[in-house]
């Protein structure tokens, strides 16, 4: 899953970074209005963590420039600022959460597993596409009640997919959703083909009915039923 955190205090972003990391989720950041500007129009996210006062401008502004492009993205605000209004104002626009600073990193992670949850999963605790069972608070993944071991890219791969089944996704897409920032050090995208080659076996071995299919040119879509 991957979180873009937009704070302009150093300290503070680099602490949520290294926290969110430890606990398996893909990190990007921004300490400007204007970074975070160009990363929520190129790029997707599952949760923003969004301080209201940065450099260039109001993070409230970023907020209504994710609703208006419709993405579906999960916010939560973080902010030194705790008066109602802010609150009321931030909610309105279309946040799903406000925590004020000072906070401890472990109610913070609770509430991005809460959007998350309420995102994907209706409140549930696992995400079921026919006979597979993502469940995100634990990275874990079974098929037909029994757990299918992948690795950190292939689960993440996966949960994207299930995510977003029976869509065509690029596979630049997919590099920069498991990837992140890294993405700009990669002279070619040979490891998305082979992560996804190994997904795609694990999935059939396991007797899997939702399977991984090539888009020629493209990328690649996920299906619960081969393609005539």
């Amino acid at each position: 899953m991957k979180i873009l955190i937009i704070e302009d205090e150093e300290g503070l972003r680099n602490t949520i970074k290294a926290y969110l990391e430890k606990e398996m989720y893909i990190v990007e950041t921004a300490s400007d209005f204007t970074t975070a500007s160009f990363k929520i129009n190129d790029y997707d996210y599952d949760c923003v963590l969004l301080d209201i006062m940065l450099p260039g401008g109001n993070g409230l502004t970023l907020l209504e420039t994710l609703k208006k492009m419709h993405k579906r993205e999960n916010v939560i605000i973080i902010s030194a600022k705790d008066s109602l209004e802010d609150k009321i104002t931030g909610l309105d626009l279309g946040a799903d959460d406000y925590i004020a600073k000072p906070f401890h990193l472990a109610e913070l992670n609770a509430r991005i597993k809460s959007v998350l949850r309420r995102k994907h999963t209706q409140g549930e605790t696992s995400i079921v596409l026919e006979n597979v069972c993502l469940f995100p608070d634990k990275r874990i993944v079974k098929v037909k009640e029994k757990e299918l071991v992948l690795n950190r890219k292939e689960y993440d791969l996966l949960y994207y997919f299930i995510s977003n089944p029976e869509q065509v996704i690029h596979k630049m897409v997919l590099a920069e959703y498991t990837w992140g920032d890294n993405i700009d050090q990669a002279d070619s995208l040979d490891f998305i083909y082979s992560q996804v080659k190994n997904l795609r076996k694990k999935l059939k071995q396991s007797g899997a009915i939702p399977s991984i299919v090539a888009v020629y040119g493209f990328g690649y879509k996920l299906v619960c039923k081969e393609e005539d």
